[in-house]
């Protein structure tokens, strides 16, 4: 398997810490975020690995190339204007479908900012078992937006908020409302069903899909330990939970 992981963002929410570095090379206990991510996916077996890079893109490089990858391909992906999860993934398109990229085989798509011990094998069982087109992390959490799902946990639409307006995509007469984790199996034939240009979310894709009736799946993640290092204390909480190694 293959993987990206999005690391173009700038990372305003966790200023100060990026005024200086982008959010990848943000630390938890001398651990970058971008290492944490690459250890966990080699875990996994994985050593072909795409990254996105903008906001101290040089930084990120010189990182990879003192720690000689970390014993595994990385091939980098530079956005000079920022694309989006969406717009991001289809300019790296092509590390999933050449030299030696199979078109069967699904990849891992992972954003640098989240540290979980969600469990991808099973999600990659899953997504395989169900022969979904993407499959989403996801949890029963408050959270700031919410992706809606049937019963058959098909993507059925959104709702920004609590208290904001639902937007259905497909029939749904009782959707749940889950917190998106920001960790994505997607097969490959997804490449090229996006319709979207520029700049743009992966969310768009998959309701524009979902719409036309193709199976973006969610894989409950409830039981596992989850953190958007979205701000500084998240950091610092994230620290406490190593600390007490409920993550490492």
């Amino acid at each position: 398997m293959r993987a990206m992981i999005l690391a173009a963002g700038l990372g305003t929410r966790l200023r100060p810490l990026t005024n200086d570095r982008p959010k990848a090379l943000v630390e938890i206990e001398g651990r970058t975020l971008l290492e944490i991510t690459l250890s966990r996916l080699r875990a996994f077996g994985i050593r072909d690995v795409i990254i996105n890079v903008h906001h101290f893109a040089d930084m990120i490089l010189d990182y990879l190339a003192t720690n000689a990858n970390f014993d595994m391909h990385v091939e980098v992906s530079r956005e000079k204007s920022l694309l989006e999860t969406g717009g991001g993934l289809r300019k790296a398109a092509h590390f999933f479908t050449e030299d030696g990229g199979k078109l069967g085989d699904p990849f891992i798509l992972h954003n640098v900012d989240v540290i979980s011990t969600i469990d991808l094998r099973r999600m990659v069982h899953f997504h395989m078992e169900h022969q979904a087109l993407a499959t989403l992390a996801v949890q029963s959490r408050e959270s700031s937006r919410y992706l809606l799902f049937d019963e058959q946990l098909r993507l059925c639409g959104r709702r920004p908020g609590i208290d904001n307006n639902t937007e259905l995509v497909r029939p749904s007469p009782r959707a749940q409302a889950l917190a998106f984790s920001g960790i994505h199996v997607i097969s490959p034939r997804f490449l090229e069903m996006m319709t979207e240009e520029g700049a743009f979310s992966i969310i768009t894709s998959y309701l524009h899909l979902a719409a036309h009736a193709e199976n973006i799946l969610a894989f409950r993640a409830d039981e596992f330990y989850w953190c958007d290092i979205g701000r500084p204390d998240k950091v610092e909480q994230a620290a406490q939970d190593v600390k007490r190694k409920i993550f490492r």
